[in-house]
């Protein structure tokens, strides 16, 4: 089995040839259908042999295409204090990149 473990926003994954992923949202202005690098390889197996970085295997790149970009479902954060009258309530939602993996060089 052909695999590698990349690392991106801070995150390490696991990608295999074919596979669709959600990763953080990458700086700069991608569209859908734009080839994405990633050169963080930490760990690189193709079958016979593992090739495992310090940090990173040289030479060794991951080649995905952006699928969608989004954003995800709300999170309310509240901050209360009680007897003080201090109340306060946000929503966030996060960005995100869905890729798919097209190729382990």
């Amino acid at each position: 089995m052909n695999f590698a473990v990349i690392q991106t926003g801070g995150k390490q994954y696991k990608v295999a040839p074919g596979e669709s992923l959600i990763i953080e949202k990458l700086p700069g202005e991608l569209k859908a259908g734009d080839k994405i690098v990633f050169d963080q390889v930490l760990l690189v197996n193709d079958g016979s042999k593992t090739l495992v970085g310090a940090p990173v295997v040289p030479g060794a790149t991951v080649e995905a295409t952006l699928e969608e970009e989004g954003r995800g479902k709300k999170v309310i954060v509240i901050r209360y204090r009680q007897k003080s009258r201090y109340f306060k309530k946000n929503g966030h939602r996060q960005p995100f990149m869905k890729v798919k993996i097209s190729a382990i060089k």
